[in-house]
């Protein structure tokens, strides 16, 4: 292969994708790096392959015929991300109010009756969809006309509002012992990730600076103590373990006597799952939290669980007392009716949010975030935050300097699409960028095989000899 000028195949696939960045490289740079960033979105350049390799001129065909399929499935729009359902249904509100000049109490019933039904279908409990949309009616009909403001607009920064204080208005942050250790006890049903919460919620305080310690205190389901055992090497995390034959509660004890000769800043109890029926259980937890006396009793919920978790937290609070819930699976719901219907029924904050596998999915649960994000307006400072934790400040004032001497070849390109994946999802990616909500799951699929492909490609290059050079 004697050349592949590589940008306007990837620029076709991924503009959706890199529109905003690459504008912001071309404001930032001068008139060379300017002409570069249009080679970078393709518009000067054309692809040119080798007669005499066939292989990857076979590629090529496969890649541009996956972009022309793009186009076919971009007519139904179906939401992957978490609150993709409910996201769907308000706007359907919204377009109801196009080309009316205010709101009134006449035109606001049609917009009124999509939205109870979003509520309703993203599985949210029915008292809290009333008064939510009583609320939302009681505003929309006595605000004011804005200036420069369209109806429409209007009753999205309401409903926003509105969402917020659904959610619980401000983040509700881990609260910590004065005098350490501060213990965190876990409980919750059979199924909802327990375990695996205890390791991710261990790495994300070990971040923060904490030394911290797990328990393993289900002696119940089999292999519970192995697979903590082996999360906390995973986090760099001690586990304590005293086996199957002793009681919770003893081991809780002992755990707890063994943190505080290490010097250890937190200690996160795993306990077993149970029923909230399950009296015997429900005691056995009752005793674990009298020998701890914890500072934060987390319950854990499965997000697919819908409106049954705002039940079941309130149900546990009255049992046993609860301080907060983590909400796991939610990128797996893309209703969101439990995240939106916990706070409201049940008093007690989401204070955690697990949003994936890998054990650095689990981040605060911000309610002013999480509202941008149900109404399209994705969530700008996450993805920030995101981004600062996968790339160094050094790196990225080095890239600047590449792109700007127009040195940046396929090495520095194959960087930022692996730093942009330790970000994680494609999905979860783009969910976090504003107006890209519409972006289908086909699409999603296809781009993440396509930047596989890529990468493949710029692997087997002979180092040196290809990069992306800047149009005179």
């Amino acid at each position: 292969m004697e050349a592949v000028q590589f940008q306007a195949v990837a620029s076709r696939h991924f503009s959706s994708l890199t529109t905003s960045k690459t504008k912001t490289l071309c404001n930032n740079s001068k008139t060379s790096s300017a002409r570069f960033c249009s080679a970078w979105t393709g518009s000067h350049l054309s692809t040119a392959l080798s007669s005499r390799n066939l292989f990857t001129r076979e590629i090529w065909g496969l890649v541009n015929s996956k972009h022309v399929s793009h186009k076919k499935e971009m007519r139904g729009i179906i939401r992957a991300e978490m609150f993709g359902q409910l996201t769907s249904g308000l706007e359907s509100a919204w377009n109801k109010l196009k080309g009316e000049e205010v709101l009134t109490k006449e035109n606001i019933v049609e917009p009124m009756r999509d939205i109870r039904r979003a509520l309703l279908e993203a599985d949210v409990s029915l008292p809290v969809v009333r008064r939510f949309v009583q609320a939302v009616s009681d505003q929309a009909v006595g605000v004011g006309l804005i200036r420069g403001v369209k109806p429409d607009q209007q009753l999205v920064k309401i409903v926003h509002d509105e969402l917020v204080k659904l959610m619980g208005g401000e983040v509700s942050e881990l609260i910590y012992a004065k005098n350490p250790p501060t213990v965190i006890l876990l409980a919750g049903l059979q199924g909802v990730g327990k375990t695996t919460v205890c390791a991710k919620l261990a790495s994300y305080l070990k971040k923060q600076g904490k030394k911290c310690m797990l328990v393993a205190g289900d002696v119940y389901r089999p292999a519970a103590i192995d697979q903590l055992e082996i999360l906390g090497k995973q986090v760099g995390v001690p586990v304590y373990t005293a086996g199957t034959d002793v009681k919770p509660s003893q081991i809780a004890k002992q755990g707890l006597e063994e943190a505080k000769k290490k010097n250890i800043d937190v200690v996160i109890v795993d306990t077993a799952g149970r029923l909230q029926i399950d009296k015997a259980m429900m005691d056995e937890l009752k005793d674990v939290k009298r020998v701890l006396n914890p500072t934060e009793v987390l319950l854990v919920v499965d997000a697919m669980t819908g409106q049954e978790a705002a039940a079941l937290v309130t149900t546990f609070n009255v049992e046993i007392g609860i301080t907060g819930a983590i909400l796991t699976k939610l990128d797996g719901d893309s209703r969101g009716g439990a995240a939106l219907s916990v706070k409201e029924v049940s008093g007690k904050p989401i204070k955690l949010v697990g949003r994936g596998e890998r054990m650095e999915d689990l981040e605060p649960f911000y309610p002013d975030r999480m509202a941008g994000r149900i109404l399209g307006m994705g969530d700008v400072l996450s993805f920030v935050e995101k981004a600062q934790e996968i790339m160094k400040q050094e790196d990225a004032e080095d890239l600047q300097k590449k792109i700007m001497s127009a040195k940046f070849d396929f090495n520095d390109f194959l960087k930022q699409t692996r730093a942009v994946a330790r970000m994680g999802s494609m999905s979860r990616v783009i969910g976090m960028i504003p107006g890209m909500g519409k972006v289908t799951p086909a699409q999603i699929r296809d781009a993440e095989k396509n930047v596989k492909m890529m990468e493949s490609m710029i692997e087997v290059m002979t180092p040196g000899l290809f990069f992306f050079s800047p149009v005179f």
